[in-house]
């Protein structure tokens, strides 16, 4: 990559990536953790989320999921298998192509989500004016709510 004829980064712009940087990863550590508290792991967790908060409706293929998780297929495939045994979600054959197996959430996973979703969104909160979270409108909004 050639920076010729381009300005070079400033001090401040350096300190703003490195700010970026440690915040997400400071948010990252406390996620890792809290859901390891919680019996399950990092991609564990991510899984669950990706399938709760998959656009327009509640389940995914595995294709889909590997999409969200940037991974392979087969290793999908075994994350999917592992966590259908801690029953965190159920597999079912898609209707209209046999082939694809759609993926859900379990009650078990979803009342899991639920509880780290809730911590999860109290570290946000704790982050909001160090990082820039205004685009999580659905975790800022919670100050338009009584009590919180």
């Amino acid at each position: 990559m050639s920076l010729r004829g381009k300005k070079q980064p400033t001090k401040q712009d350096f300190e703003s990536l490195s700010e970026l940087r440690y915040q997400i990863r400071r948010f990252l550590r406390f996620s890792e953790h809290a859901v390891r508290r919680a019996g399950i792991t990092p991609l564990q967790y991510l899984l669950l989320l990706h399938l709760r908060g998959f656009p327009g409706r509640d389940w995914a293929t595995i294709a889909e999921i590997a999409e969200r998780l940037q991974a392979k297929h087969h290793g999908v495939v075994a994350l999917v298998l592992r966590c259908e045994e801690l029953g965190l979600v159920t597999k079912q054959r898609g209707r209209a192509d046999r082939r694809e197996v759609h993926v859900k959430l379990s009650a078990k996973g979803t009342n899991t989500l639920n509880k780290l979703a809730m911590l999860h969104r109290d570290e946000l909160r704790s982050l909001r004016d160090a990082f820039g979270v205004h685009k999580l409108s659905a975790f800022n909004d919670m100050d338009k709510h009584p009590g919180d």
